[in-house]
């Protein structure tokens, strides 16, 4: 898939101003590390995994919001802060404009019914003694939709008919292993959509599926975003996607956005050192374009243990001494060329 942003994609709920469907601010989420009884005993410090460290950014309605990074950078735990699935350090979560970062769970159900989860295997996130008619029916029973079986029958066929399974007749009895993947995939689409929710959170909602059948699942949550106005965190790994359905992008390292803005912005005119190594990998269109794939050195360091300055110079092919020891906020580069656009590096 090329890296290429159609010319159809345009930042609408971000650009329009308002309150934003979702904000985050400055969200931190970190795991302890139990030391056990010897370790408590021999007085070991207290260790934690720094997985999300002062993340913010927003989802407008109808916008798609691209969360892009390597594995371990803290996409999925970001997503289920959002979502409250995990609690967060410190921050703040504001939903519609409402703070939910600090509810408790009696407070939150009403929630979760506007707030759906995709999650990345639907090998895994569909029950298999479950019909896929008891798969959407489920979240209907526990949040109180549908006043008769007859309406929650009707409700599960337009589910199905918005997530692309028509005629719904041929999907209703079937159980997971009598589906591909791609139509696993759009049975746990259809089970979020029959809420009606109004933000949805997608983690790599394509990873496990065949290239044969990711352009139209991703299609399918573009066409909902963009008619029905659903709101979209897309977690992902993979820059060419994000840069072809999303309206934004936010580069994540090792718990931090490095760099976010116009998908279109990010995609043509990189300013930080790890976004480029990003779009450096990415297959070209032009066969003959033989541009240079940069291979960054090492690992992603220790979550554990966060080197000091900027967190992304043990790697950096481009790091200065002040890098190891200043650590950069987003600001907006010298050579952006639209508002919105920001980078954590000292050297842009």
């Amino acid at each position: 898939m090329s890296a290429v942003v159609p010319a159809t994609a345009a930042g609408t709920g971000w650009a329009a101003g308002g309150t934003p469907l979702l904000e985050v601010t400055d969200l931190v989420t970190r795991y302890p590390i139990h030391r056990g009884i010897v370790g408590a005993l021999r007085r070991h410090p207290k260790l934690t995994v720094h997985a999300v460290e002062g993340v913010s950014f927003s989802v407008a309605k109808g916008e798609m919001l691209a969360l892009v990074g390597e594995s371990g950078c803290g996409k999925t735990t970001t997503a289920q802060t959002v979502l409250r699935l995990v609690d967060p350090v410190s921050g703040s979560i504001r939903f519609q404009g409402q703070d939910i970062s600090a509810l408790q769970p009696r407070a939150l159900r009403p929630l979760r019914r506007r707030m759906q989860m995709i999650y990345q295997d639907p090998y895994e996130s569909l029950d298999p003694r479950f019909r896929v008619r008891q798969t959407i029916e489920e979240p209907m029973l526990i949040h109180g939709v549908g006043g008769s079986k007859q309406d929650r029958r009707s409700l599960i066929a337009s589910a199905l008919a918005r997530a692309g399974l028509t005629p719904p007749e041929l999907y209703v009895d079937r159980y997971p292993h009598e589906l591909s993947g791609g139509q696993r995939q759009r049975v746990a689409i259809a089970a979020s959509l029959v809420l009606d929710p109004e933000l949805l959170v997608a983690d790599e909602p394509v990873s496990m599926l065949d290239v044969s059948v990711r352009a139209g699942v991703l299609s399918l949550l573009d066409e909902l975003r963009s008619q029905g106005g659903l709101g979209i965190l897309m977690i992902t790994h993979d820059l060419s996607t994000a840069a072809h359905f999303a309206d934004r992008i936010a580069v994540m390292y090792l718990g931090r956005i490095v760099e976010q803005g116009p998908a279109k912005e990010v995609v043509r005119n990189p300013q930080h050192p790890y976004t480029r190594a990003l779009l450096s990998v990415v297959p070209k269109r032009d066969p003959r374009d033989r541009s240079r794939s940069q291979i960054l050195k090492g690992e992603t360091p220790n979550p554990v243990h966060v080197p000091s300055g900027c967190r992304f110079h043990p790697r950096c092919p481009v790091a200065e001494r002040r890098c190891t020891v200043d650590d950069p906020s987003l600001h907006r580069p010298r050579e952006a060329r639209v508002d919105g656009h920001e980078a954590a590096c000292l050297l842009v």
